[in-house]
């Protein structure tokens, strides 16, 4: 049975040119990048021609660019960073509807004392910048908030909220492991104009762009200040000890760059088959409900819901003919609690219960739509019955 894969938000597939790039950093090239002989020298270029690539897609300099294990260390990173260096302010600001690994740094915060704040968004998944102005104080050491939500897949107004932080001098992270590789500026640059929007952190994670699990990125603004979380040793410029990855950060650099090579074709065609899914599923079964905006989002995501069902049912049926999709968060699975997400939505419990993220790639195709649209309606027959 072959695989339908639709969950590309929790990850992707790898590239074949990127893991082709790989292969020799892990067999006849494997140096530690920072022993001064040649051999080793040859894996330090390596490392520092994939953080060029980075910094090239995202149209900043090389050494603003840090590797991490994940985004999630990125994320940590970026938030006990910033607040560690900024110990006589104890406020930090972020949503409702964060990933967790903003939202746990928060939490753990907050039980060190640390005062949060947890922005609401609206039943469309917007966030009103007005309520992050009447939050900003003298105490806020940091704001962070996401650039797109990764099971709705709702862009925020970062470019508002950035000037909203500047004005006042505080530090933005923006967590942008959705977008970054999937939406390109005005400027060419993904997945923003990070020359002109003042953001002062930014991280994201090569295997979302068909890159490589374990490898990290976190942007930093020249001047940003910023206390190392792991030490041990002085890579990545004193900010994040141990051993390089060489291998993910040539699987990185290369899978970057060529997703910005691919995007603006990849994001009409993608764009198109996730509304030809979204479109044929809402048409062909009365209780299915498009959850979040549908118009200012990113183009590889929907969430559907289907009222009194129960997600986990639906995800077992279509893993039984090969489709994978997903409830939320990829780090959140196992769990049975209904989305923090929607809830913090309002969107009505019976249908967060039974909702569903389909989430596309550039490997996605066509017949591969039209048979998960064949298989739900049937699905859901299925497990009404059952009910009855």
């Amino acid at each position: 049975m072959s695989v339908i894969y639709l969950d590309n938000n929790a990850t992707t597939r790898i590239a074949p040119e990127v893991l082709q790039a790989m292969l020799p950093w892990l067999g006849e090239r494997y140096a530690n990048p920072s022993s001064v002989h040649h051999f080793g020298q040859q894996a330090r270029h390596a490392v520092e021609t994939a953080r060029e690539q980075v910094a090239a897609a995202m149209g900043v300099r090389e050494r603003q660019i840090v590797f991490t294990g994940s985004g999630t260390e990125a994320n940590n990173l970026a938030i006990r960073g910033v607040l560690a260096a900024r110990p006589g302010k104890r406020h930090l600001i972020t949503t409702a509807v964060e990933h967790d690994s903003v939202l746990r740094p928060a939490q753990q915060l907050e039980r060190e004392g640390c005062r949060v704040t947890y922005l609401r968004v609206d039943a469309l998944g917007h966030l009103d910048p007005a309520d992050l102005e009447d939050s900003l104080n003298d105490q806020t050491a940091l704001v962070s908030i996401m650039h797109a939500n990764n099971e709705t897949g709702v862009i925020f107004p970062v470019e508002k909220i950035a000037a909203l932080t500047a004005a006042k001098g505080i530090p933005l992270h923006v967590d942008a492991v959705q977008t970054t590789g999937k939406l390109r500026d005005a400027s060419g640059h993904s997945p923003l104009n990070l020359a002109d929007v003042p953001v002062d952190l930014l991280t994201a994670s090569a295997h979302k762009s068909h890159g490589p699990k374990g490898v990290g990125i976190l942007y930093l603004r020249r001047g940003t200040r910023l206390r190392p979380q792991v030490l041990g040793g002085h890579q990545e410029r004193d900010l994040r000890a141990g051993t390089e990855n060489v291998a993910g950060m040539v699987g990185a650099g290369l899978a970057l760059e060529l997703a910005m090579r691919h995007l603006d074709a990849d994001f009409a065609r993608v764009a198109a088959l996730r509304d030809r899914l979204e479109d044929g599923i809402c048409s062909r079964i009365s209780i299915a409900r498009v959850n979040g905006d549908r118009a200012a989002r990113i183009p590889n995501t929907t969430n559907i819901g289907f009222e009194a069902l129960q997600a986990e049912a639906i995800l077992m049926l279509l893993s039984n003919h090969g489709v994978c999709a997903s409830s939320g968060s990829a780090c959140s699975s196992g769990s049975l609690e209904p989305s923090h997400v929607l809830t913090a939505m309002g969107i009505d419990r019976r249908v967060v219960h039974g909702a569903i993220r389909f989430s596309l790639s550039r490997f996605t195709t066509e017949a591969e739509i039209d048979r998960v649209l064949d298989l739900m309606p049937g699905i859901i027959e299925r497990l009404q019955a059952l009910q009855r």
